[in-house]
């Protein structure tokens, strides 16, 4: 048997670069565990067009959200290593929700093979026009002082705007109440609506209603401002020193998806992302390019795995 599975791992080494060679030779399915229209879908939109552009052959987004995107990466992840199913990632599917669910039906560490780190984009924390908070140690001392509790909206329990706020409340040593909705989307429009007191979620959610004055912006999580929002002051600068967070999206393929294919994917995203068209298109949208190296991607899910898991931890949260 032994000898049988040597035997077979040398005809694949030796056939993997005439695959490669050959790949793609049919339709790419990009798979995104959220609905059509935030900052996910949109970056997983640029990258397929781009990517059909290049190589002729159809390139489709299927959108499966639910459980938090952990019903695509479950697909994905279950899918043939062939390198016509991708995964379009952000940070709860492969970084945060293992703290949080027991048993994934998927090991992120062991399923998949990362392709690329798309775009990095800090989150805004925004009230409404009519908020008598201006700025983010207006939203410390209310909630310090205030009788009632402020209240934080999030696109539900362990999402990236989640566990953005739960970091607040640990570095400022402040208490909010979660109110969780089914999606961004609705908890932004509470927000503007003045039903929930603020949200810290991704820019490209918010930068339109901030342009049209429909959302204040106090804050950004990156350690640098936004060049989309450059008179935005940072949360170190703004009074909760080193506090950074913020959503990404990145591409990921099964796990044993053979190197030379990885590698032919991760040379083409890469280029579509260093093309300055595209960076023009992220850069509008409040995030920046990053498109780096399988390695290198990684490494930064490890990172942000064990930076997440300790908020997680610390706040207590659990699965709904």
């Amino acid at each position: 048997m032994w000898r049988r599975g040597a035997g077979l791992a040398m005809v694949l080494a030796a056939i993997a670069p005439a695959l490669a060679q050959e790949y793609p030779a049919r339709p790419i399915r990009m798979v995104v565990g959220f609905p059509p229209g935030g900052g996910a879908d949109a970056a997983g939109r640029l990258v397929a067009q781009k990517l059909q552009e290049s190589w002729g052959h159809p390139v489709v987004v299927d959108n499966r959200a639910g459980a938090g995107g952990n019903v695509a990466a479950e697909i994905v992840a279950k899918s043939s290593p062939d390198g016509y199913t991708l995964l379009l990632t952000s940070p709860g599917p492969v970084a945060i929700n293992p703290s949080i669910i027991p048993k994934l039906a998927y090991d992120p560490g062991r399923d998949f093979a990362p392709l690329t780190l798309i775009a990095f984009g800090p989150n805004v924390l925004v009230v409404a026009p009519a908020s008598p908070a201006t700025s983010l140690k207006d939203v410390i001392a209310a909630a310090r002082g205030s009788a009632k509790r402020l209240a934080y909206a999030s696109s539900g329990v362990g999402s990236t705007p989640h566990l953005s706020a739960e970091l607040l409340k640990m570095m400022a040593k402040i208490d909010l109440v979660h109110v969780p909705y089914k999606g961004a989307g609705p908890a932004v429009i509470d927000v503007m609506g003045a039903r929930v007191d603020l949200i810290i979620v991704s820019a490209p959610t918010v930068l339109p209603g901030i342009r049209a004055q429909r959302l204040r912006a106090l804050a950004v999580t990156s350690l640098t401002r936004l060049p989309a929002l450059a008179d935005v002051p940072t949360f170190d600068e703004a009074g909760v020193p080193g506090y950074e967070a913020g959503a990404w999206w990145g591409l990921l393929a099964p796990a044993a998806t053979p190197a030379p294919i990885i590698e032919r994917l991760h040379q083409a995203i890469a280029a579509i992302l260093h093309a300055p068209d595209a960076r023009a298109r992220i850069s509008a949208n409040g995030a920046e390019v990053v498109g780096n190296a399988p390695r290198a991607f990684r490494e930064f899910i490890q990172k942000e795995t064990a930076k997440w898991a300790a908020v997680v931890k610390a706040a207590g949260i659990k699965p709904e």
